[in-house]
């Protein structure tokens, strides 16, 4: 009953990410964040294994995915350290999450509740022929502190999910090794029982 509810538990957590990672896939690839789009897209292709692993009780994919969640925890604390400017990280140099690509920021910098984008005219003589000149006003929120929001849901789903992942590991270890022990899966396990001959050789008289 409890490896049932852990699996049950960890599916449903793997679920979540997948909705919440790609919601923030979409959003990134309308914001060209290149970086987070390939970060967003491992961790679609670990979490789908993960509760591959978990439904058809292949510990290694579990232990894979709880790996990887690790990994996946310190990105989005770099996304948040990166969005508050904490130490010497600028949101000004936030061209590193487009590979350089692109003059893009966050989606959310110009689609957030309540922001007003108002165009300038004429723009000004620095600015990039192929790109507009924007005001935005208004925003109830920040797009820094959104960002920082998903993040941090990013985060407490990936706790809950390493947690529960290291959980069923345990229970998958402890039901193989007590079935091994009734020889479920024992090499050397019951043999049925060995038919014993009771002929005996008796000797053989020719006549002439």
């Amino acid at each position: 009953m409890g490896c049932c509810s852990g699996r049950c538990t960890l599916a449903f957590i793997c679920g979540m990410q997948l909705v919440s990672v790609l919601e923030r896939q979409v959003i990134d690839f309308l914001g060209y964040q290149w970086a987070p789009i390939l970060t967003n897209f491992l961790h679609i292709i670990v979490v789908i294994l993960g509760l591959f692993g978990t439904i058809q009780f292949r510990p290694k994919y579990v232990t894979g995915y709880a790996a990887w969640l690790v990994i996946w925890m310190t990105w989005n604390v770099f996304i948040i350290c990166f969005y508050l400017e904490v130490g010497d990280l600028s949101r000004e140099s936030d061209l590193v999450l487009t590979f350089n690509l692109s003059m893009h920021r966050s989606w959310w910098m110009e689609n957030g509740p309540g922001c007003r984008v108002t165009p300038i005219t004429p723009p000004p003589s620095w600015a990039p022929e192929d790109h507009r000149y924007i005001s935005i006003s208004g925003c109830l929120m920040d797009f820094e502190f959104i960002e920082v929001a998903h993040s941090s849901l990013q985060i407490l789903l990936a706790l809950a999910g390493f947690i529960y992942a290291c959980y069923v590991v345990k229970l998958i270890s402890e039901e193989e090794d007590s079935f091994d022990f009734i020889g479920g899966f024992d090499s050397y396990g019951y043999q049925g029982p060995q038919k014993t001959s009771h002929l005996q050789l008796q000797p053989m008289y020719m006549s002439k």
